[in-house]
């Protein structure tokens, strides 16, 4: 039995409002103790379980990132209708879901943590080509966690349907080409120990991004899932700063 939550969460506050997005292939419980820290500050906030996550890999591979978009799209619209101005804080593909959202929507702020900016794997070139015989991959990335505590709030598929390996292929061509019109103010964050993606993405990112207003911050001690390793009290705490300030200029 899993100890951990993997539904979607909401926890009620005032005016602001933060949409957390989980990564490809994990769940809400990454995201989940940063919005029980930013709630406890008075923000409203919203998880999200983007479609085909958190349930099982045969779900999954019924769905594409058209689907992860709309799961995103959806839980934004929630808070736009309760919230005076909505941030957006996104995990590794959350992240790329994020940028897509501050292309696209009126948000306040995008967080973005851990997004890769390519895929450094030169056999991801091809998945599109054996995904219609070769139906399932299995992640070999060793944990680059530094918390040895951190395993037990992150849960993951331990196979992946290579139809949606390639299809977060297709949405991070997508951001690449949406960084420009994302004009919204941008807090980059990445840990210095990332091993799951290209270590220059998160400057990648920052360099691309349209936005005049926007800051790259580095965690020396962390690996990919930042939300959740050995910083991720001063991640969140950065977040809410970083919420806060951008408030306070629209009042």
């Amino acid at each position: 039995m899993n100890p951990l939550d993997l539904n979607p969460f909401f926890f009620p506050g005032g005016p602001t409002g933060c949409l957390l997005i989980h990564g490809f292939s994990g769940s809400p419980p990454e995201m989940r103790p940063m919005g029980e820290y930013l709630a406890a500050q008075g923000l409203t906030v919203r998880g999200v379980r983007l479609a085909g996550h958190g349930t099982t890999p045969q779900d999954m591979a019924r769905t594409g990132w058209r689907d992860w978009v709309a799961s995103a799209e959806e839980g934004l619209q929630k808070l736009l209708g309760r919230c005076d101005r909505v941030f957006v804080a996104g995990l590794s593909m959350g992240g790329l879901l994020t940028l897509h959202l501050a292309a696209h929507y009126p948000l306040a702020g995008a967080i973005v943590m851990s997004a890769p900016a390519y895929i450094a794997d030169w056999r991801f070139r091809f998945l599109p080509l054996v995904q219609s015989f070769i139906h399932w991959v299995t992640p070999n990335i060793e944990s680059d966690l530094t918390d040895p505590e951190a395993e037990g709030r992150y849960w993951s598929y331990d196979r992946l349907p290579t139809r949606c390996v390639a299809s977060l292929g297709e949405l991070l061509r997508l951001v690449r080409g949406e960084l420009v019109r994302v004009q919204v103010p941008a807090l980059v964050m990445q840990g210095r120990c990332d091993r799951h993606i290209p270590p220059d993405s998160a400057q990648i990112i920052y360099d691309r991004l349209g936005s005049a207003d926007k800051e790259l911050i580095w965690f020396e001690n962390s690996g990919h899932c930042i939300t959740i390793d050995s910083e991720r009290e001063a991640v969140w705490a950065r977040a809410y700063e970083f919420i806060m300030a951008h408030s306070e200029r629209q009042l």
